[in-house]
């Protein structure tokens, strides 16, 4: 049983099936054995203080031209040819910084060596499928950073937190730079999913909450990682997006098909300090309903504009409308209906985690444009 079960594990390493959030994961002994690191974790030598002027140490950002993975532009099922972002909603100039989820599933360290080829490659897969719904911005700015390996998501080991840490100083650095690089007054978009998100919630709540650019940010897309809205959201400074056009908000939802089977995830935020410092317990998650744009609901898969169908190897693929319902359930969590295909990446559950944004890709698109257009400058 074991060895079929590591077998299992083996394939879906190789299929990117677990490079997600750890919460949804299974927490036995063979995952222990398969992620967490051994060895003691080594403090990573900080970066050059002006290493993100390099553009290298960037997957997005302008200048990098038709290479950059976050300027992708998906073909609409059957047509063969790429979106454009519609006329009505192209809104004005704006930057977005977006921060990747985790793609390194080595135990081999507790981060990711930014030499390590296969994370990179699979992050550069990340950027495309879940920052393009992004791409009407005039900038768009995606670092590469020294992410905490998955086993550290499975694990309460100090060494777990010192690495998701070391991770953080990293985007903090690269996040810095985006500011100094992105003229005065541009507004801006905050995004980020799985690993990303939690690195998203600590600049919220650090950087960016109590700081001039506060009245900059359009909204924070914090996705694909469970926010109380007792214990964590007052923390950070802006409340959740209630209404389509509202801004200064932020945005949240964590996806699974039905029947759904959340055990791990309900468990492990049960247990898990919220932002507060108090346990978040039973506390709502914050559930925003990516077709509507609003907290909470239910809307009917006819109103999803867009799903992004992957190809089998993650490299490209299409807009299928009308293919995926959303409603958010009295916990807080994204149910969206019957199982659909989107790909073989689904974990156990249910769980939709890898395909988060991809499922919503074109209301993504227009309701960051709709929030970008109702922005207006304090006074």
């Amino acid at each position: 049983m074991v060895r079929r079960f590591l077998n299992f594990v083996a394939a879906v390493i190789v299929l990117v099936i677990i490079a997600g959030f750890a919460l949804y994961i299974w927490w036995d002994r063979a995952a222990e054995v398969a992620f967490i690191p051994t060895q003691d974790f080594v403090e990573q030598e900080a970066l050059e203080v002006n290493a993100y002027e390099d553009p290298a140490m960037w997957f997005s950002r302008p200048g990098i031209g038709v290479d950059d993975p976050a300027r992708w532009q998906p073909a609409i099922e059957g047509a063969g040819r790429s979106v454009p972002a519609p006329a009505e909603t192209k809104p004005r100039d704006f930057a977005v910084f977006f921060i990747h989820p985790t793609s390194y599933l080595d135990r081999a360290n507790w981060n990711a060596p930014l030499d390590d080829e296969r994370s990179q490659r699979i992050a550069r897969i990340y950027v495309r499928g879940m920052a393009s719904p992004f791409n009407q911005a005039s900038e768009i700015w995606a670092p590469r950073y020294r992410q905490a390996t998955f086993g550290a998501f499975l694990t309460e080991q100090p060494e777990a937190q010192q690495a998701i840490d070391s991770a953080y100083r990293d985007v903090k650095q690269a996040f810095d730079y985006f500011l100094e690089s992105v003229d005065e007054g541009t507004p801006i978009v905050l995004a980020g999913h799985s690993q990303g998100s939690l690195h998203l919630l600590k600049l919220l709540q650090e950087e960016v909450a109590a700081s001039g650019i506060a009245p900059r940010v359009v909204a924070a897309y914090v996705v694909g990682w469970p926010v109380s809205i007792d214990h964590d959201l007052p923390q950070l400074g802006f409340p959740a997006c209630v209404t389509a056009e509202q801004t200064g908000c932020i945005l949240s939802w964590s996806s699974f098909a039905e029947p759904a089977d959340p055990g791990r995830l309900l468990e492990s935020y049960r247990d898990s300090p919220g932002l507060d410092g108090q346990p978040r317990g039973d506390s709502r998650i914050l559930c925003t309903n990516p077709i509507t744009g609003t907290i909470n609901g239910t809307a009917e898969a006819s109103l999803n504009l867009g799903t992004l169908i992957p190809d089998e190897a993650y490299e490209t693929g299409e807009l299928v409308p009308a293919s995926v319902p959303a409603r958010c359930d009295e916990r807080g969590l994204l149910l969206i209906g019957d199982p659909p295909e989107v790909g073989d990446a689904v974990l156990p559950g249910n769980n939709y985690h890898v395909y988060d944004i991809p499922l919503f890709w074109r209301n993504v698109q227009a309701d960051v444009a709709r929030r970008v257009g109702a922005w207006a400058p304090a006074p």
